[in-house]
Parts: structure tokens; C-alpha cells; sequence
């Protein structure tokens, strides 16, 4: 089987995945089935994908982390900025030092640099992960806030470290002072990469748009464009491509704010961000799935520098690395919410418990994954006299193996632990909601009230005892929605929204069935029938 087509199972596995996950219990997270296809097809097939590791990283991670950085919360972000930074960067930090010296002291034949970039590799968390597993157990919404804010930092700090770990294998050589310097250059450079390409190509396209227009689909083509124009900015200027994506992302998302772009587009760039997400994520998973015999392989060869020869040890390593990130994970978390507490008993604030399940369930939902993946693969293949990277495979296993195993822990685990526990209601998001709803709502019955005024008042006003009446039906629509967000009639409106709600999706549903019978008859054209199925299909994702 040809490469070109094994991308195009691969694509295939995807989709069957989601399928798949349908007809098997929830407690299985959708990566495990993408890894259990993948590893059906490097079965299936004569010779599997050879990955060029710099490609591979450049396809894969940017446009993943960039569209972490748009849509993350950033309230939550900055809310809980003082322990996402404690995950992200002392964590990973922390992780990488004892985890490092523990990979050493089990496999004494893996040199300590090629340990560090192990430990460097699997100390950042996967937010993917983490959402589908989480799709089964309640996790407490504020607390995958952190989680996120976590993944979307420490993907970059863990990605860093893994770097001069390398560099350090490659080269024998190791200066703090250098790498201290060399870290700041990377972020710096890296965020402001970033930054600037973001800004940059934001301002020439809009100044494009308000010269020429907006072609179909170009500003979605430039928005898919910008993570790697990012990156590959940041990688020319020596710095850290990863953060400049992640960069780009929150620019993007403060841009977006500035509502520049088309309704239309906004709707489609959505649509397709939703594609690329669930298919570069999927590939990434299957692809695991894929290289694992081949990985299992070889790292049963490097297991004999080890001076071990049963291949059992393997499966030893995978779960004593597991497990001493799972404890440097409990006790990092721990230190931190004992910090927290003592901080608030300093300023006099309430003090609050620790609750053990949900300290387990924080050190549980550090599940690994893509960045974990995609990094690994990056490895060098060999050093540079020639002579090959040392226990590249055995590391490449050994990240894998701690992707699969924490994976399964959360989705076993998980859900049990927090089985029948009850979160106190967080009211800010729908406080939020209804204040956004009756400040727009009054805002647009002012703009209907002017705007009914200047066109009455225009010369190309034909009838002027219409603009009344319209005017009429479409500030009631607005009253309506007013009267549902009061605080004296909510509940009533909310019982009466969710009765239109139904019928409204009834008749739209008539409507559509309608319009693509008149086009099977051929009364109406192709054409007709799309455009109006599109506004039904709008319409009736405003309800749902």
C-alpha cells in the first residue's frame, strides 16, 4: 500500500472512528478507538507512513496550537492565572528533573540528556484527551479551565525543554547560563512572532477588503495560512516556533473581537476549524496506532543495551514512568493547593478544604497525548557523526506506551472517582449570558427605532407607512427576548422558548422536507433549492 494511501485510510479510520464510538460504551475515549484503528491498519498493510520528523511537526502542531490560543476561555485564563502558570511551568519543570533522573536510574544505558527529552516530552498534558474523557465524568466546569489553560502553556514550556534536551544529546554539552539566555530569546521572539504576523496580516487584509472587497472564502484560506506563516517566522529568527503559534492563536481571538469579518465567514471558517481539529487530531491518534508495531520493534532491540532481554521489561518501564508522573503530578498539586491556602489565611480569607478525590482526579486528568506524539517523532535519527540517536526507539515506545496507559487510568478511573459528586452551581456564566442578551437586545430596538427614522426620511422612500409596521414586528421579536431574561417571568418564558423551540424545529424540518421534494420534481432548480435549504439550515442552528 502506497503512502498516499495509507493517509487516505488513515482519513477514513477517522471518520469510521466517530462512528464506532456510538455502538461502544462511554466510559472508551474516542482517542483509544483511533489507536485501535490504526493499529488495524499497519496489520492490514505491506510497509507503513515513514514520518520525516520536521515535516511531521510542522504539518501537525501549529494549527492544533493555535487553535487552543483562540479558543481557550480567556477569562478563565486570567482568573486562574497564578495556578495555571504553577501546572504549566513549575510542573513541567519539575517533571522534568525528577522524571528524568528516574527514566536514567531505571535504563542506565539511556544517556541522561535522551532521559531528560523523555521527561521533557511527556510532561505536557493533552487537552483532547482530557475533553473526552471528561465528556463521561463531571468534571467541575472551573477546573477544565485549568486543565486547559495547563495544556495550551505547558505544550510550549514541555516542547522547549524537550529542545535542549536534545541539543544537549547532539551536542554532549550543556551551559545553564546559555540555555537561560537561549530560553528567553525563544520565548520573547517566539510570542512576539506571533504577535506580529498576526497584527500584520490582519491589517493588510483588511485594508485589501476595504479596496477591493472580500473574495469567497480567501480570508478563511488566510486564516488556515497563519499558524504555519507563524511558525515558520519564528523558527527563521531562531525562536520557539510552538509559542508563536500559541501566540497567534490569542492574538487571533482579540482580533476576532473587533468583528471586521463577515457574519458568513465567520459561520464557515467555524465549520471548517471544526474539520481540521477533529481530522489532524484523529490522523494523529490513528498514526499512533500505525507506527506501533514498528515502534514495539525496535525498542525490543534497544531493550538489549539495557541488558535486559525478556521483553516484558518494556511493558515494566511503561508503568514505572507512568506511575512516577502520576506521583510527581499528586504531589506538585498538592504543594500547590497547600500554598494557595496558606495564602488565603494570610490576607484573613475563608480557608478551604482539600477535597482528596478532586486532587485525584487534577493528577488523573493529566492524561498525555498529541503534542506528546508529535513530539517524540521529531527525534533525531542520528547524531552528528553519523552514529545513530541513542534508544531512539526505546524512547519513542516508552512515550507511547505513557500515552496509552494514562489514557486508559483517566478513563477508567475517572468517572468512578467522581461518580455521585455534586459541584456547587457556577451562576457567572449565565449572569454573563443574560446581561449580553439584554444589553444586545436593547441595543438593537435603539438601532431598529434610528435607522426606521433615516429611511422614512430618505429620498428613495417610496411608502413610508411601511417602515412603522416593520418596525413594530421586529422590535417585538427583541421585547420577546427581553421579557425571556426577566428575572420576574424567567421561569415561565424559559417553559414557553423551549415550546416554540420544539415547534419551531418542527415546522422548519416540514420546510426543508418541503423544499427538496419540489427539487426532486424538478419544479424548483438546483440552485433555488440549495439557497433556500441553506437559510433553513441556519435557521435551525440558532435553535439548536
Amino acid at each position: 500500500m502506497d503512502s498516499i494511501e495509507v493517509v487516505l485510510v488513515m482519513l477514513l479510520a477517522v471518520v469510521a472512528s466517530a462512528y464506532i464510538m456510538r455502538l461502544l460504551p462511554r466510559a472508551i475515549p474516542l482517542p483509544l478507538v483511533q489507536i485501535a484503528l490504526g493499529a488495524l491498519i499497519a496489520a492490514k498493510s505491506s510497509h507503513g507512513v515513514d514520518l520525516e520528523p520536521d515535516l511531521f511537526f510542522l504539518v501537525f502542531l501549529p494549527p492544533l496550537l493555535f487553535l487552543d490560543g483562540w479558543r481557550i476561555p480567556k477569562s478563565g485564563l486570567l482568573r486562574d492565572k497564578g495556578t495555571i502558570l504553577e501546572l504549566a511551568l513549575g510542573l513541567v519543570i519539575f517533571t522534568v528533573v525528577g522524571a528524568g533522573f528516574l527514566i536514567h536510574w531505571l535504563i542506565p544505558a539511556m544517556p541522561l540528556p535522551v532521559a531528560f527529552a523523555l521527561a521533557a516530552i511527556i510532561s505536557p498534558t493533552d487537552p483532547i484527551a482530557v475533553s473526552s474523557i471528561a465528556a463521561n465524568a463531571p468534571i467541575p466546569k472551573r477546573l477544565m479551565h485549568i486543565l486547559e489553560g495547563e495544556s495550551l502553556l505547558n505544550d510550549a514550556s514541555g516542547l522547549v525543554c524537550f529542545r535542549f534536551a536534545v541539543a544537549a544529546a547532539l551536542t554532549g554539552t550543556f551551559s545553564l547560563q546559555t540555555a537561560a539566555l537561549t530560553f528567553v530569546w525563544l520565548v520573547v521572539a517566539g510570542i512576539g512572532a506571533g504577535v506580529g504576523v498576526t497584527m500584520l496580516v490582519t491589517v493588510v487584509q483588511r485594508w485589501l477588503t476595504r479596496h477591493f472587497g472580500e473574495p469567497a472564502g480567501s480570508p478563511i484560506l488566510v486564516n488556515l495560512l497563519l499558524p504555519f506563516g507563524a511558525y515558520l517566522v519564528a523558527e527563521r529568527l531562531h525562536a520557539s516556533g510552538i509559542l508563536a503559534a500559541v501566540a497567534a492563536g490569542v492574538t487571533m481571538s482579540y482580533v476576532e473581537l473587533s468583528g471586521h469579518a463577515h457574519a458568513s465567514t465567520r459561520i464557515q471558517r467555524s465549520a471548517v476549524w471544526d474539520t481540521v481539529q477533529f481530522a489532524l487530531n484523529g490522523v494523529m491518534f490513528v498514526l499512533l496506532g500505525e507506527q506501533l508495531p514498528d515502534i514495539y520493534r525496535g525498542a525490543s532491540i534497544s531493550l538489549e543495551e539495557s541488558g535486559h532481554l525478556n521483553p516484558w521489561w518494556l511493558v515494566v518501564y511503561a508503568f514505572a514512568i507512568t506511575a512516577g508522573l502520576l506521583v510527581l503530578r499528586l504531589f506538585w498539586v498538592w504543594a500547590s493547593l497547600r500554598l494557595t491556602i496558606f495564602k488565603q489565611t494570610i490576607r484573613h480569607l475563608p480557608r478551604r478544604k482539600i477535597n482528596p478525590r478532586l486532587l485525584l482526579a487534577t493528577t488523573l486528568a493529566g492524561a498525555r497525548g498529541t503534542i506528546t506524539l508529535a513530539g517524540v517523532l521529531t527525534l533525531p535519527l542520528v547524531l552528528p557523526d553519523g552514529s545513530p540517536f541513542p534508544a531512539r526507539a526505546l524512547t519513542i515506545f516508552l512515550a507511547c506506551s505513557v500515552i496509552l496507559i494514562s489514557l486508559l487510568t483517566a478513563s477508567i478511573v475517572l468517572p468512578r472517582l467522581l461518580a455521585g459528586m455534586t459541584f456547587p452551581a457556577e451562576p457567572e456564566e449565565q449572569q454573563e449570558e443574560d446581561l449580553a442578551r439584554r444589553a444586545a437586545a436593547n441595543a438593537a430596538i435603539d438601532a431598529i427605532e434610528k435607522t426606521q427614522i433615516a429611511l422614512m426620511e430618505s429620498e428613495a422612500c417610496v411608502d413610508p407607512d411601511v417602515y412603522p409596521q416593520a418596525a413594530a414586528r421586529v422590535i417585538s421579536f427583541y421585547e420577546h427576548k427581553l421579557k425571556e431574561i426577566d428575572p420576574e417571568s424567567e421561569h415561565a418564558w424559559r417553559k414557553t422558548d423551549y415550546a416554540e423551540k420544539e415547534l419551531r424545529l418542527a415546522a422548519l424540518d416540514a420546510e426543508r422536507r418541503t423544499v427538496f421534494d419540489l427539487a426532486r420534481h424538478e419544479q424548483i432548480s438546483d440552485a433555488i433549492s440549495r439557497k433556500l435549504v441553506r437559510e433553513i439550515d441556519l435557521m435551525e442552528a440558532r435553535y439548536r
